[in-house]
């Protein structure tokens, strides 16, 4: 990486690590809470209404927000927002006022903040480094991702909460507080054309910005079809995902403590795809990528329905997790590099509300499946229907047009490290 960018991406890396960090820490924390202060089933599934809510409300204006806004601000305001949210929390339980109404707002103002901060960060990039450091950057990214709210956040969270309920919150919003600051480290990330002094000649109303980075997205060929792949793959993991415990334990007759090893070595397979890919992309190409991205999870869900052996099962979730990661850097990397920067945060906007709109759905999906034909029958179901979405989704996915879409576009010009 050129030592000019070094030090501007060193602080998203440091901002994104930390703001991660209390993701994973309240990942644990907040569930824990809830728990203790209810056992109606309704109020404890509304934990997870309130974190996903955000994405399908505020995800599209938070995209044009991080167009018409300097990014660095909209990091450092974002996790101030979410820091503020859980100390308050904290306070209160510090305080002994428990109630799950005050879980449910910080969860929801901070999944607000989370929009605007993903769809900020995630347009980044490209400002910061030229194209042929996109694919290593973003690997970093998702690998430190991957490991801090996999490995690190979540048991430090449990742990934090055995020892006091509001020691977890506290620790939560110092991280996003750290991130914030670290977020003050960057160069000015104004809209393209404003860090040179320039305006837009045409003024515009928040509407017909959405309006505008949604029809960019949607007319884009390429870009709406990886969005679907990528929507399948998280529509099918998010109907498995949550019947994956009742399986291992159940028909793999694994206790609950081996199950730790189906929640690490998924996420060694997405470290290890994030840390390998600017390697192994380049080597194997992009439109493969993605075959293997929805093929590798749709033969590992086979596996786990029709197989016994924990091995075999064990294989197939890391190659699944490895497969999905590498695809996860093509197209951000793809969207960096072929959407003009004025658009970059809306059209980020408009992708995300697709892949994740689609989540509750599936688990919800998945949930009755599994009441009506079984555990092991809606695993196989996985398989195949994530099969064939495959094949009309990702057979124009070539790696010549993910090259031509790039080319298309001019990169912005990388900010120099003096630049405030």
């Amino acid at each position: 990486m050129p030592i000019a960018a070094f030090r501007p991406f060193t602080a998203l890396w440091t901002s994104q690590a930390s703001s991660n960090l209390a993701d994973g820490v309240l990942q644990a924390a907040a569930p824990l809470l809830v728990a203790t202060l209810t056992r109606d089933p309704l109020l404890v599934a509304g934990i997870t209404v309130a974190q996903f809510l955000p994405w399908l409300l505020a995800t599209l204006p938070s995209g044009a927000i991080a167009d018409r806004t300097d990014r660095r601000r909209i990091l450092v305001v974002g996790n101030g927002l979410r820091a503020a949210g859980f100390a308050l929390l904290a306070l209160a339980l510090t305080n002994g006022w428990q109630h799950v109404a005050l879980l449910y707002a910080a969860v929801f103002v901070a999944g607000c903040a989370e929009t605007m901060v993903d769809n900020a960060a995630l347009a980044i990039p490209p400002r910061l480094l030229p194209r042929e450091e996109l694919e290593r950057a973003n690997g970093r990214l998702f690998a430190t991702q991957s490991a801090v709210n996999t490995f690190v956040g979540p048991p430090a969270g449990a742990a934090l909460f055995a020892l006091t309920a509001s020691a977890a919150f506290w620790t939560g919003a110092a991280a996003f507080a750290l991130a914030g600051l670290a977020a003050l480290l960057l160069p000015a990330l104004r809209p393209h054309g404003d860090d040179r002094g320039q305006h837009r000649s045409e003024p515009s109303t928040m509407g017909q910005d959405i309006r505008s980075g949604w029809a960019h997205f949607w007319h884009h060929d390429l870009l709406r079809r990886v969005a679907f792949i990528s929507a399948a793959i998280n529509f099918f993991g998010a109907a498995t995902g949550g019947l994956l415990v009742l399986l291992i334990t159940g028909p793999y007759r694994l206790g609950m403590s081996g199950y730790g090893l189906f929640i690490a070595v998924p996420a060694a397979g997405a470290i290890a795809g994030s840390l390998l890919a600017a390697r192994v992309v380049p080597r194997i190409g992009g439109g493969p990528t993605t075959w293997l991205a929805a093929l590798a999870p749709a033969a590992g869900y086979a596996v786990l329905g029709l197989g016994s052996s924990i091995v075999l099962a064990l294989v197939a979730l890391f190659v699944a997790a490895l497969a999905t990661s590498l695809n996860q850097i093509v197209v951000s990397t793809l969207r960096q590099a072929a959407v003009p920067d004025e658009l970059l945060g809306r059209v980020t906007a408009a992708y995300r509300l697709i892949v994740l709109g689609v989540v509750p759905l599936g688990a919800l999906g998945g949930g009755l499946l599994a009441r009506g034909l079984g555990i092991r029958a809606t695993f196989v179901a996985a398989a195949v229907g994530l099969a064939l979405a495959a094949i009309p989704l990702a057979s124009r996915v070539t790696t010549g047009r993910l090259r031509d879409a790039e080319a298309r576009t001019a990169p912005p010009r990388p900010l120099r490290t003096g630049s405030r």
